[in-house]
């Protein structure tokens, strides 16, 4: 996948141009992180070699997978929305204790191993200093550029959280929302619709599972184009597992998924409430027909989901095993 740069001169281009005007905005406001604890240079001298490992080792694991960027991605998303962005999602359950990984709306997340790679070679050249939390949130930024989207920064300096419990992913948005529901359980978390929007474009990758949209095939929708609807049904006649990708280019970061939803052809009740909803259609429009658009406000959305509820050393630690606490 990494040849896409030679075969998509175009893509390389926009994405040049967005990450020009992220780095602007880095040198703006980078001060800005200080008061969260957080700084793009946080490993600087403690780890300088960071980076590189966690971009090598998820490229890597990209090049034999490429499937995985929208996993790296969702996992992401579901770690930050429950309990902040403090790594919880990566807890393995006990006999005493089953984590948000056991929960119903995560047993799809996959990555795992990624994510154990990367924290093993970094426990080798800088034992005790990188958080599980941080490798996350850079595996899921090296992914969407690796999968053709916007190259961004993002502050470091999380600290991972002592608690991870099934009941808390409640809070997780269903697939059966629709835009009011989206608005005000993003809002929840200091989102605006634009930017649930164009988070939600992160469905640019990736697959949903036929249990997560059987319940448009039930009746008639008429959100849902009918030829769509046949499409939908063929997928789901292999069973609630079988896979339906997002949109045509499902292992490229795009905007076509905006354009599905243009068509109605958006999989998931969530996806196409979107354009569906005039509180929310406006902004699938301009997302759909300005592709830069949509790369540099879903890199400042990214970033902003980056600093949700992020731990400290007061209430966090750098776990040894992403998998467990100390």
């Amino acid at each position: 996948m990494l040849y896409k740069s030679c075969v998509r001169p175009s893509k390389v281009v926009m994405a040049n141009l967005v990450t020009v005007l992220l780095l602007i905005e880095v040198f703006a406001y980078g001060f800005r992180y200080g008061a969260d604890g957080l700084n793009m240079n946080y490993y600087l001298m403690s780890c300088p070699f960071v980076e590189p490992v966690v971009k090598n080792i998820v490229n890597r694991a990209l090049l034999e997978d490429p499937t995985l960027a929208a996993a790296l991605i969702r996992m992401h998303f579901h770690d930050c929305f429950i309990e902040g962005c403090d790594g919880s999602v990566l807890i393995d359950s006990t006999k005493d204790n089953t984590a948000e990984k056991d929960s119903p709306g995560n047993l799809s997340l996959r990555g795992y191993e990624v994510i154990d790679a990367i924290k093993e070679e970094l426990e080798i050249h800088c034992p005790g200093v990188v958080s599980c939390a941080d490798i996350l949130a850079m595996a899921a930024r090296d992914a969407v550029f690796f999968a053709g989207g916007p190259v961004y920064d993002i502050p470091k300096g999380r600290k991972d959280g002592r608690r991870s419990k099934l009941e808390d992913t409640i809070n997780l948005p269903f697939p059966t929302f629709n835009a009011s529901e989206l608005i005000r359980s993003f809002g929840q978390r200091g989102f605006s619709a634009q930017e649930m929007v164009v988070l939600s474009g992160a469905h640019t990758l990736g697959v949903a599972r036929c249990a997560s949209f059987k319940n448009r095939l039930n009746q008639v929708d008429p959100t849902l184009d009918a030829e769509f609807s046949k499409t939908l049904a063929r997928t789901c006649s292999s069973g609630d597992n079988a896979q339906q990708p997002f949109d045509a280019t499902s292992n490229d970061f795009d905007n076509v998924y905006f354009n599905a939803l243009l068509r109605r052809n958006g999989v998931l009740t969530s996806d196409q409430t979107l354009y569906t909803s005039p509180k929310t259609r406006n902004f699938v429009n301009a997302y759909a027909f300005n592709q830069a658009m949509f790369f540099y406000d879903f890199q400042r959305a990214m970033v902003k989901m980056g600093l949700l509820d992020v731990k400290d050393n007061y209430n966090g630690e750098v776990r040894q095993n992403c998998r467990k606490i100390n």
